[in-house]
């Protein structure tokens, strides 16, 4: 399923894109990393590389996802060094944590730009290959905060749920040109995002949240490469998860009791 194809991973310098590629490449995949720090990028392929069986290719990238020229500019050269891609990995992702009241426009913005612009201008760039091949596969990288709500998490949340509804449109769209796409909708795991939110996250936050316990990064690239071998379209890490997405899913009522009831319990506000 993955040897010699041409894999794209946005947000590969770290967290799960990065954990994806180590996983990858020793399936025989050449690997094009996509993030914005060039320093992070050069010292995640050189350790790629290192483990890589049989010379397979790791090349790094760095760019910004929320520009377009950008990005279409950057599978330009990818297409050039490596080949014509196979597979896209968005990755790529930013997390921020405040009452509603205290995040700015421009974090709302930011977010936007990052999460669904980012993925969606990736998804454009790489579609005239995936045509011109005849076929490819997307793998959007989203969250359990991209299928309901979550205290805290109002500009993430949103930017999930966008994810969320592109890749629902897009996979009925293009699935007639044989492009395939896997929403990939894990809890919070451990992550660099995770650990810089847990300096200053809100209690409330930390208690909703953290009702489905918190993952290993390697958890959740086991999940997602379970996932892509079964050929399944939504992917959820973790057996808890699992539960809390089909409560919701079948009794958003209850669901909605149940959250209400536990924020009760925490809740202090953005004036304490």
């Amino acid at each position: 399923m993955f040897d010699s194809k041409v894999i794209i991973i946005t947000g590969g310098s770290s967290g799960i894109g990065k954990e994806l590629a180590g996983r990858l490449i020793k399936r025989g995949a050449g690997i094009a990393l996509i993030a914005r720090d060039e320093a992070k990028l050069r010292s995640v392929k050189d350790e790629l590389t290192a483990v890589s069986p049989g010379g397979r290719r790791i090349e790094s990238f760095s760019c910004d996802v929320s520009d377009a020229a950008t990005v279409e500019n950057t599978f330009r050269k990818i297409a050039d060094d490596l080949g014509p891609p196979d597979i896209l990995i968005n990755s790529a992702g930013v997390l921020r944590e405040s009452y509603f009241e205290k995040q700015s426009l421009e974090t709302f913005r930011e977010i936007m730009d990052i999460n669904y612009f980012g993925t969606l201008h990736c998804i454009k760039a790489v579609l005239p290959y995936f045509k011109k091949k005849g076929g490819g596969r997307i793998v959007n990288i989203c969250s359990m905060g991209g299928l309901m709500g979550t205290f805290g998490y109002a500009a993430y949340c949103s930017s999930k749920f966008a994810v969320t509804g592109l890749t629902e449109s897009l996979r009925v769209e293009l699935k007639p040109q044989n492009i395939k796409f896997h929403l990939v909708c894990p809890p919070e795991f451990e992550s660099p995002m995770v650990d810089d939110i847990n300096t200053y996250r809100t209690p409330e936050n930390r208690h909703m949240v953290h009702t489905i316990p918190v993952l290993t990064v390697d958890e959740v690239a086991d999940a997602i490469m379970s996932g892509l071998e079964k050929d399944k379209y939504i992917i959820i890490p973790g057996r808890v998860s699992k539960m809390v997405e089909k409560l919701n899913r079948l009794l958003p009522g209850l669901g909605r009791i149940v959250v209400d009831s536990r924020l009760k319990k925490v809740y202090r506000g953005p004036e304490n």
